[in-house]
């Protein structure tokens, strides 16, 4: 069994490359048992996967309690726990009771005095923005830059002084708003990017109208802001099968869309004698400055094919290249 290699990662000064999300052992992704998924967190850290990415939305705290369990009773002071609050938009009297609050829960779930990482949970959005679908929504799931500049950040700052967190980070939202956001005075210390050979999404794209993770990651590469990549292997598409079936509403279409579309991308990794899901996450090891690629594996053997995939080391220059033409104007 390889050991996980580990990377800078200026929050923490080194991260493994690969950090365990909580999306899989939250069973958002296919079905899983929660002995499984403390299983899964034990053979995480044995394999030097000291990062634990998890957040109250996945599974209604289900996550969270995997977590707690996998880490009671034992010394977890080399493990860094990352999660989350899901904001919206709200007023800014109200901004540091929703986070903290959010944050002691998320605390008490997991048996710990404070995390690494704390991360906002909404999606950046500028405040004249309405989304292209789904704009009843925007109150709920978007947080606005207004918003985020005059209550969230001093908020997180406040988190720190009072020791329930160590460093604070964005993720999702409007291109031009995290843009913004990268390059205001107090940028994230920490920034979650979308990285899969798709520059896509799928089904959390609804923010923008014409969705575009890699200029985010460019952004974030040339500002030097700590990356953490996600949606590496997008939602199961870049895998040889969806784990799950479609939601019954159609919110999800846009995966197994892209499911659909990755067919080349299948067949190219066919070409090349390696599984989908193992190119999909070394592609994502491959990119420049990505600290470590966050795992969405619900189960043991899911795991160790992505710890064997980062074992196999970063893809060639010209392997990258091929990969990043594959989809080029399609």
């Amino acid at each position: 069994m390889g050991i996980v290699e580990q990377r800078e990662f200026k929050p923490f000064g080194t991260v493994s490359a690969l950090s365990l999300g909580g999306g899989g052992i939250g069973n958002v992704w296919g079905e899983t048992t929660r002995s499984e998924s403390v299983s899964t967190v034990d053979l995480a850290i044995e394999s030097g996967i000291n990062h634990l990415d998890v957040a109250p939305m996945y599974g209604k705290g289900e996550a969270e309690r995997v977590v707690g369990e996998a880490l009671k009773g034992k010394d977890h002071s080399a493990i860094n726990l990352t999660t989350k609050c899901s904001l919206g938009t709200v007023p800014d009297a109200e901004v540091y009771t929703r986070l903290n609050s959010s944050l002691c829960r998320s605390l008490e779930t997991m048996g710990v005095e404070k995390v690494n990482l704390f991360l906002l949970h909404s999606q950046l959005i500028e405040d004249d923005y309405q989304l292209p679908v789904l704009n009843e929504y925007r109150a709920t799931n978007a947080t606005t830059l207004s918003c985020y500049y005059s209550a969230v950040i001093p908020a997180f700052e406040m988190l720190k002084k009072e020791g329930k967190i160590d460093h604070w980070g964005i993720g999702l939202g409007q291109e031009e708003a995290l843009i913004k956001a990268i390059n205001h005075e107090h940028p994230p210390e920490a920034m979650q990017c979308a990285i899969n050979v798709l520059n896509s999404i799928g089904a959390i794209g609804y923010i923008s109208k014409k969705p575009d993770p890699n200029r985010v990651l460019s952004e974030c590469q040339k500002k030097d802001v700590p990356i953490l990549a996600i949606r590496a292997v997008q939602a199961g598409a870049l895998t040889s099968s969806m784990d799950r079936e479609p939601h019954p509403s159609g919110m999800d279409k846009a995966d197994f869309t892209d499911f659909e579309r990755a067919l080349p991308f299948r067949e190219l990794a066919k070409d090349w004698e390696e599984s989908p899901a193992s190119l999909a996450h070394r592609y994502a090891l491959s990119a420049e400055k990505v600290s470590s690629v966050i795992l969405g594996i619900k189960n043991r053997k899911e795991l160790q094919e992505c710890i064997d995939a980062e074992n196999k080391g970063k893809l060639s220059s010209s392997e990258m290249e091929t990969l990043q033409n594959l989809f080029v104007d399609k």
